[in-house]
């Protein structure tokens, strides 16, 4: 993690010196708004590296001396023909469509995407 610390630091710096010079350039409220959050933003996300980098140390990936063999292995348990993405993917959508068409799609995409998202979350409750 502390590659992505560094990779997130340099991101929010970046956007800090941006945002510098836009607000002495421009001063226009909505440029400097937007990149004081994306500066924020990208500090938030490095804080949160650096935070795990001290709290669980150094990962095979960190380390120069590391093998291959360190991270091989299984990595978690994928459903193999859940229909919940599909319909959470379908929710999402209906809910961004209903954003520019209406309130009627939005709740219903809003629906729609709850349905999904509950049904991968609760699809294997009883699995363990």
């Amino acid at each position: 993690m502390k590659a992505e610390a560094y990779l997130f630091t340099g991101v929010a710096g970046f956007f800090l010196v941006v945002d510098a010079i836009y607000a002495w350039w421009s001063r226009e409220p909505a440029g400097i708004a937007a990149l004081t959050v994306s500066f924020l933003m990208a500090s938030l996300v490095a804080f949160f590296f650096a935070r795990t980098h001290q709290r669980v140390g150094d990962r095979p990936e960190d380390r120069k001396d590391s093998r291959i063999a360190e991270r091989a292995g299984p990595l978690d348990f994928f459903s193999p023909q859940s229909p919940y993405p599909l319909l959470t993917a379908v929710g999402a959508g209906l809910a961004a469509i209903g954003v520019v068409h209406g309130l009627w799609l939005f709740l219903i995409g809003a629906g729609v995407l709850v349905a999904g998202a509950s049904g991968m979350v609760f699809q294997y409750v009883n699995r363990f």
